[in-house]
């Protein structure tokens, strides 16, 4: 395969993840879960997918731009919540190797990252009152159950047992 078939195949990988991540992202904020002090972005659950393809990366983070500017976000949100996704994405594409082998490790990028900074967002953003200490844990256990328990569910039952698990060896 020429180098310009890959790229155009990876361009079109990355822009399919971002359009899941923003469609999941409506879907989560129709159910009244996407924003807030607690949050369950059913899009955090493509967190794993760096494991499998290094454009996920940028497919994640510019989805997540995209959604949380469709969805109305203020700018720094936009901005600071697609860095913790950022974050969270390239450091599990970094450790692969040793996440591929446990999988649940894959997640803590994605959770920490989240878990570390839209706190921040929601108090100097938002306005949001309460200690930080409560907002690291309200967020972070909306990530445990979106990118840590949905994650690795989307991870075990679509990818491992698909052709893409092949990419992982």
């Amino acid at each position: 395969m020429t180098n310009q078939r890959k790229t155009v195949k990876a361009v079109t990988r990355a822009a399919a993840i971002g359009a899941l991540y923003v469609a999941l992202t409506f879907i989560s904020a129709a159910a009244g879960l996407s924003s807030g002090a607690i949050q369950v972005r059913l899009s955090e659950a493509l967190c794993l997918l760096p494991l499998i393809m290094p454009e996920a990366v940028a497919g994640l983070t510019l989805g997540c731009a995209l959604a949380n500017f469709l969805t109305g976000c203020a700018l720094w949100d936009i901005v600071f919540g697609s860095l913790a996704t950022f974050i969270g994405a390239m450091l599990t594409r970094l450790f692969r190797k040793q996440f591929v082998k446990m999988p649940f490790m894959g997640t803590l990028p994605t959770i920490l990252a989240n878990a570390l900074i839209i706190p921040l967002v929601l108090m100097f953003v938002y306005g949001e009152e309460g200690a930080y200490i409560l907002f690291f844990a309200t967020v972070g256990i909306g990530e445990v159950i979106s990118a840590g328990v949905l994650g690795l569910i989307f991870y075990r039952k679509i990818f491992l047992s698909s052709a893409l698990s092949s990419r992982l060896h």
